[in-house]
């Protein structure tokens, strides 16, 4: 049976004035975009402009939240209660989904600290999770790949999409290595290529330190503010379509 991976982009992360990533050629290779809502990046104009982008292209539109943290990305971790989290998210979701054109949503990516955080946070992972039932229950929540996260989600009742990550490097664990350590996001091609095309057909990954671990996954995640992206969503799609793996929208890999 040939493999089928979601192949998606953070995407949506320019402000005002200043350009972030290279969303409109990016989008020509993904079948689903995580796009900004403001909190980390993004304002209603580029909201509209990515979400139009996306439409245009026929690629599913998922939210990106985030803790409110312009200054920081949303990168760094902040302390805040179960319901500061549910209705920050509520408030950006319902943001995004208002500028679609059939006011829906595919999914729910977190961003940046909220995800990792809510990794191994499940007071967290559970507002995360009560926001979109909430919202839109159909909504699928991508979270990490082999975390505890995707079983509280699926005690709860949502579907959810297991996301391994192209360009960024595994501790042993599973987990991503902090942008803070060298070596945390991989920036040659090729890497990229090899290692997406093992996790997604072999279901294995080496971690930073060189030990083998097991991966499963249902999307992988390339970001769109890596240099070279562009050559590396191109490359991706290129060499999985070359492996027989199909690459599709999550609506249509989790029905």
């Amino acid at each position: 049976m040939a493999a089928k991976i979601d192949f998606n982009c953070d995407m949506g992360e320019s402000f005002g004035m200043y350009k972030m990533g290279f969303d409109e050629e990016v989008i020509k290779h993904i079948t689903s975009a995580n796009i900004a809502c403001g909190f980390h990046a993004g304002d209603p104009m580029w909201m509209r402009h990515t979400v139009r982008l996306a439409e245009t292209h026929g690629v599913a539109i998922g939210a990106h939240p985030s803790f409110p943290d312009l200054n920081g990305f949303g990168r760094r971790n902040m302390i805040v209660s179960p319901d500061e989290a549910k209705n920050d998210v509520i408030y950006q979701v319902g943001a995004l989904q208002a500028f679609t054109a059939d006011k829906k949503l595919q999914h729910v990516k977190p961003h940046g600290a909220m995800y990792n955080m809510a990794v191994n946070d499940e007071s967290l992972a559970q507002a995360i999770c009560e926001s979109m039932l909430e919202i839109d229950p159909d909504m699928i929540l991508v979270a990490l790949a082999g975390s505890r996260w995707i079983d509280v989600a699926e005690d709860m009742g949502l579907k959810v999409a297991r996301e391994i990550f192209a360009d960024r490097a595994l501790n042993p664990d599973g987990t991503l290595v902090s942008r803070s350590q060298p070596g945390s996001v991989i920036h040659d091609t090729s890497e990229v290529v090899e290692r997406s095309l093992r996790m997604v057909t072999e279901g294995k990954a080496i971690a930073i330190g060189g030990e083998e671990i097991e991966v499963q996954a249902d999307s992988l995640c390339l970001h769109g503010d890596t240099p070279g992206a562009v050559e590396m969503a191109a490359a991706l799609k290129r060499e999985l379509e070359a492996a027989d793996v199909e690459i599709l929208p999550l609506g249509e890999i989790l029905d």
